[in-house]
């Protein structure tokens, strides 16, 4: 197909096509004439893959660059895996580090037995988090953090479920399905949290209507 194809096959524009092939995020198709190409089955996959990385996703394309060497790279050891998803995934946001916080944070994951890399990126995160919740709004206490950590270990023993025997394919669930899956989470987190905020008012209004109906009612 050509790259006008392409596009109609992907939803993608073909400048945006065009981006991708001089970013080398897209393989050149092979050549037809000096100026036109052909694209096959793995260019609509790839496209389709930026698409859904850059869309629900929500990566930057620099991120898309390192999820995409990623999954060109040579096979990866599986108990290495999720790292090297994790390591594809690390945006370089800049967290303003503070040590207090970032010692809580190691000493929270030492109080799950977690096993972490030493000197992990995501430890200082976590700190840098863990202290905006604390200036702002006074959320994000032991307890708290100790249900969310139950909630995330569920959801990592989960991901860790989908892993395919296939190498090649489990290191695309690894990062795919994480960048994807996240997103998912977050939104079915929000809709928790009208379910159960409904379910409280409507609580709520029965026993209201309970107490004004009085001792007579139960006559």
């Amino acid at each position: 197909m050509r790259l006008s194809e392409l596009s109609a096959e992907t939803g993608v524009s073909t400048a945006s096509l065009k981006f991708y092939l001089r970013e080398s995020l897209l393989e050149p198709g092979e050549p037809r004439t000096r100026t036109q190409a052909d694209y096959g089955p793995a260019h609509v996959e790839r496209v389709r893959l930026i698409r859904a990385l850059v869309e629900s996703g929500g990566l930057s394309l620099a991120q898309v660059r390192r999820v995409i060497e990623a999954l060109d790279s040579p096979t990866v050891p599986r108990h290495e895996l999720l790292g090297v998803a994790q390591d594809a995934l690390t945006d370089g946001t800049a967290y303003d580090e503070d040590p207090d916080w970032t010692a809580a944070a190691v000493a929270f994951v030492e109080h799950r037995d977690w096993r972490i890399r030493d000197g992990d990126v995501l430890l200082p995160q976590l700190g840098s988090q863990l202290k905006a919740l604390a200036d702002t709004c006074g959320v994000g206490g032991a307890s708290t953090l100790d249900r969310w950590a139950d909630a995330a270990e569920a959801i990592a023993a989960g991901d860790l479920e989908t892993l395919t025997d296939d190498d090649e394919q489990a290191l695309r669930t690894a990062i795919v399905g994480t960048v994807l899956s996240d997103r998912v989470l977050q939104t079915l987190r929000r809709l928790a949290q009208q379910n159960l905020t409904a379910t409280l008012l409507e609580r709520a209004g029965a026993e209201r209507q309970t107490n004004k109906a009085g001792p007579d009612s139960l006559r």
